[in-house]
């Protein structure tokens, strides 16, 4: 590979584009969890789609590997530059380029953040309506396939994204998908770079599917004596047809963590949070059966919020709930693991992981988006006790091995990265050499994002 050479024409292709600063290399080798330390060789800070294709077109010739950057939010290492080469940063690609309103559909530059859209789109009556928590880049959460607290709505970024224009590994610009609201026309392309992890091309633009913004909204709380209590109402719910627009699980450990951070006084014991979205009779009959439903399985405490500022501060808890949890343990760092299985077996594989962290001698609260049967467990470890990293990946390992027995999958939402790459084959057996094959039809010299998701190139 000639990385160097690589360097050396971008930097007189992009000049100040560019850097090699100790301090940048270190910050884009960062990883929000446990991955250590991976700088690039540089980074490049690409304002058009043109400069892309140059960038992808120089690093082609040279066989250097490119990695690309949003926010830096992902979890499972997916923007370790594990091979060196060229980190592709799009911090200035953030505009938001088109807003359609009567067809609801928006059309943004990959670095756009999920929160600077919705500011863009509040005098539409529009929102984008996929939140997986961080302040993430559009790009990156195509990129990963991002879901998050409203996915059981809403759906996931494989249901938000109409149309892309994508960099691919020859420095080619390719667009897929239109702005129609389905097609018949074709492979699904658009579906097949939604998700890839940046191993098949960059992103550099993304038409958006958007939501008309709720008359109503209401948002709740509510304490169960245990998990199987919390998730039978939700299923209860779930089979009723109640259009929850969130629905989350944070169990006792978690709470504990959310009452020092957020200054709340939960009882300690499971909770669910949940919110309606509609007009004003539609989301008080609906959190009225709701709250029946929690009363036959025992809630308690049982509170609505219909007030922004109440809302917010309920929400933002449950966000911060991350930071708050690696506060339980200062100077801990976090194996942050999720599996998704089918909504039945959820209480039971929350429990079995919550029995398995005790027996294990590990602190893991568990998050759960219970309405999609996806929950988080962060395991808090020392990084210098080789004995407890040990015993937090092999529990990590148990979640998705039990995740695979229940039917479910080794990810729901964090994607495969680094950190879930030796599960594939045992999920999708051999159609995880056909996406072996795919990229090394679209990427032959593997020079986008090398290593990650992918069967490893002979």
């Amino acid at each position: 590979m000639g990385i160097n050479d690589a360097i050396a024409e971008l930097c007189a292709v992009l000049g100040e584009g560019v850097t090699l600063s100790k301090s940048e290399l270190t910050a884009h080798g960062r990883s929000e969890t446990h991955f250590p330390l991976t700088p690039p060789d540089a980074v490049a800070y690409p304002r058009s789609t043109e400069d892309v294709m140059q960038i992808v077109s120089i690093c082609a010739r040279h066989k250097c590997p490119v990695v690309g950057w949003g926010a830096g939010t992902s979890l499972e290492g997916q923007a370790q530059a594990v091979r060196g080469g060229i980190c592709v940063d799009f911090q200035h690609m953030n505009r938001v380029l088109n807003i359609r309103p009567g067809d609801q559909d928006v059309t943004v530059q990959p670095g756009v953040t999920r929160e600077a859209l919705n500011e863009e789109l509040r005098a539409t009556g529009l929102f984008f309506p996929v939140d997986p928590g961080a302040n993430a880049s559009i790009g990156g959460m195509a990129s990963t396939r991002a879901s998050g607290t409203t996915a059981v709505r809403y759906g996931t970024m494989r249901d938000s994204v109409l149309a892309l224009e994508v960099v691919s590994a020859t420095g080619e610009v390719i667009r897929t998908g239109t702005r129609a609201r389905k097609s018949s026309a074709g492979y699904d392309l658009t579906g097949l770079f939604v998700g890839s992890e940046g191993t098949l091309g960059l992103i550099t633009e993304l038409t958006l599917r958007l939501q008309g913004t709720p008359e109503a909204v209401s948002s709740a709380v509510c304490a169960f004596a245990s998990v199987n209590d919390a998730v039978a109402a939700t299923m209860d719910a779930i089979q009723m047809g109640l259009p929850l627009a969130r629905i989350e699980l944070m169990d006792s450990d978690s709470v504990i963590a959310v009452n020092s951070y957020s200054n709340s006084k939960l009882p300690v014991k499971p909770h669910l949070l949940l919110e309606f979205h509609g007009t004003e009779a539609t989301v008080a009959d609906q959190s009225a059966i709701f709250g029946q439903i929690a009363a036959e399985h025992e809630g308690q405490g049982f509170s609505w919020a219909t007030k922004t500022e109440d809302r917010n501060a309920l929400w933002a808890m449950r966000h911060n709930a991350y930071h708050a949890i690696l506060q339980l343990r200062p100077g801990a760092r976090a194996i942050v693991t999720d599996i998704c299985v089918p909504i039945s077996r959820l209480a039971e594989a929350v429990e079995i992981t919550r029995s398995d962290l005790a027996h294990s001698n590990l602190t893991g609260p568990i998050l759960g988006h219970v309405g999609d049967g996806n929950f988080h467990a962060i395991l808090l470890i020392d990084e210098t006790d080789a004995d407890e990293v040990a015993r937090a990946k092999a529990a990590s390992n148990r979640m998705v091995e039990l995740a695979l027995s229940l039917g479910g999958t080794s990810s729901g939402e964090h994607g495969i990265g680094l950190g879930k790459l030796e599960y594939m084959a045992q999920e999708h057996g051999g159609a995880w050499a056909v996406m072996g094959t795919l990229k090394r039809a679209l990427d032959p010299d593997n020079i986008m994002n090398p290593g990650k998701l992918v069967p490893p190139a002979n």
